[in-house]
């Protein structure tokens, strides 16, 4: 809550300096600002604009050359899996780039799709498997939203059904789906309750609002929104939804899904400036305005059929947007989780309403719209930009080059073994490893996420501290990321076992050895100049050390380093 009120300081600050009036009523229901034409020309509250005779991407793009082969099966089985292709997939595309289609369908049916494309998603839901706050406390039944997640992606749940079960499932059939209302950070030995469920419920709204609209709507917690058409009390209206869904008490601590209360649940209100202390007028629950009118009674199942469906324009141009930003690593509109005044508008508008359109024309299926993007002239061209992987997908490849990647699915979080200098900073507890250490080469998808410590791979590149919904991840380059690349316990290890198989296939036969260790890392053939390269370097390290097996896994952590092996193009 600090950071909030600093942000929001920070906010009053620089909009009474720029002349803009924060509008923040003693009665934010009676001085409500209407909703005008202007309001309503804004292109993400449109109606979707399609353009008649497109059908498909190339049609809002320009031609440029193909990627090679062994480029393009790179790409797209890290887009569609987050791994790299074996050597023996590299040469059967290679031989027969034809067959890229039926590539295509089987990465898309691959359990390792499910596994690669749920961190996206529960980067949105501000996933982890603790509470966060000061004792970060554990939640030993979170594990079990993340598989849910995905499963569903797995089984090409329909994307709007999968938006509806995580806002309603409970209602629905399906309540484990609904741990991503809760997934947010908590503090259930709050002493004031009143509070953390005001705190709660905030959270839950303005992720919502955020994750589906694609809005800052959590800005209109205290005020109304300084840019766009979205009140005080229209806050309070969406969260009205959720309301009988919170009623904590004190050291209960929240499971992956929700439940419903009928009794002993407070009026819904507005509160004034934001104040938990500070309730106002009663209000019902309803869309906010600029969305159009609320059904009578609606309810939390009215909003989430509402939300995910061919109507609410807002909702598709937000997917859209993510899901182009996750193939190409940049969204048409700049800022994903702002849509609104202040964000950016699309690079290529007709091709952002035409994506928007195309994902329920192919009946909700994430997967057909992998495809209908992967296949197209646009993705597998040459110019296509150069993506860094995540720490979880750069774990994932050093793991599965090596021949470790232990590919078991599901179950609790697995805890890896932490540097002692972070260990001792947890409780005894905290800090133990998983008993078995064939878990410890799990994915990364399913090792254990901790909301005040992530491991340290991990946060070195970037992965989200889960205290809010991450629309899109940073990609820093830093000095640190080349150390624990280079010197980590975990990175030597995996060059070792590398040079280790390497060198039981091929003996000491340098060429050989250059030549395979470059398909399994990099994906394609060693050019003549790599492998003279290579040859002299191993010679030098072998005078060396006595060991030629470690002069090769000094080779190996070379290639583990290269801007070839941490970057896709």
């Amino acid at each position: 809550m600090k950071s909030a009120c600093i942000a929001f300081t920070l906010l009053l600050i620089a909009n009474h300096a720029h002349g803009v009036a924060i509008h923040a009523s003693a009665d934010p229901v009676k001085d409500e600002p209407q909703i005008s034409a202007k309001d309503r020309e804004h292109w993400a509250f449109k109606p979707l604009q399609t353009a008649p005779g497109k059908t498909g991407i190339d049609d809002f793009t320009a031609p440029q050359p193909t990627s090679d082969p062994a480029t393009l099966i790179r790409r797209i089985t890290f887009d569609l899996t987050g791994l790299p292709p074996t050597p023996e997939e590299v040469a059967a595309f290679v031989h027969n780039p034809s067959s890229l289609e039926a590539i295509v369908d089987k990465l898309l049916a691959s359990p390792r799709y499910g596994e690669h494309w749920a961190q996206w998603w529960l980067d949105l839901a501000r996933f982890a498997e603790t509470d966060g706050f000061e004792y970060d406390a554990e939640r030993n039944r979170a594990w079990q939203y993340r598989d849910w997640v995905i499963d569903a992606l797995n089984r090409d749940m329909p994307f709007d059904e999968f938006v509806q079960k995580q806002i309603a499932g409970d209602l629905m059939g399906d309540e484990t789906a609904t741990g991503f209302l809760f997934s947010c950070p908590d503090m259930p030995d709050l002493n004031k309750q009143d509070e953390r469920r005001h705190v709660l419920l905030n959270d839950i709204t303005t992720t919502v609002g955020s994750v589906c609209f694609g809005l800052t709507v959590g800005c209109a917690q205290c005020h109304d929104h300084a840019y766009d058409p979205i009140s005080q009390a229209d806050f309070y209206r969406l969260r009205a939804f959720f309301d009988n869904t919170v009623l904590t008490k004190t050291g209960k601590q929240l499971g992956p899904s929700v439940r419903v209360f009928t009794e002993g649940v407070p009026a819904s209100t507005v509160f004034v400036r934001g104040d938990f202390k500070r309730a106002g007028p009663e209000i019902r629950p309803a869309f906010p305005r600029i969305f159009g009118a609320t059904p009578p009674n609606a309810d939390r199942v009215t909003l989430a059929k509402w939300i995910a469906s061919k109507d609410n324009t807002i909702f598709l141009r937000a997917m859209a947007n993510r899901i182009w930003q996750q193939h190409f690593g940049r969204p048409l509109a700049a800022i994903p989780g702002d849509l609104g005044h202040q964000g950016e508008a699309p690079t290529n508008p007709a091709l952002l309403e035409w994506l928007a359109a195309e994902l329920p024309q192919q009946n909700w299926s994430l997967k057909k719209l992998h495809k209908v993007i992967v296949m197209s002239q646009h993705y597998q061209q040459a110019a296509a930009p150069r993506k860094r992987l995540t720490g979880e997908m750069l774990r994932d490849a050093m793991l599965s080059v090596s021949g470790q990647l232990n590919l078991k699915t599901g179950g609790p979080g697995v805890r890896l073994p932490l540097p002692k200098e972070i260990s001792d900073t947890l409780l005894k507890k905290q800090a133990e490893p998983t008993t078995d250490i064939t878990e410890h080469t799990r994915r990364s998808i399913y090792t254990f996420a901790r909301r005040n410590l992530r491991n340290p791979l991990f946060e070195l590149f970037d992965r989200p501290d889960a205290q809010m919904s991450c629309a899109r991840r940073n990609e820093s380059t830093t000095a640190p990321q080349a150390l624990m690349l280079l010197n980590s316990d975990f990175a030597h290890s995996i060059a070792a076992k590398l040079a280790a198989d390497l060198n039981e296939q091929h003996g000491s036969d340098a060429a050989a050895l250059i030549a395979d260790a470059t398909l399994r890392c990099l994906s394609r053939q060693a050019t003549k100049p790599e492998i003279e390269a290579g040859q002299k370097f191993l010679h030098k390290q072998t005078s060396l050390t006595p060991n030629f097996r470690d002069a090769l896994a000094d080779y190996c952590l070379a290639l583990l380093n290269s801007n070839e092996f941490v970057y896709v193009d």
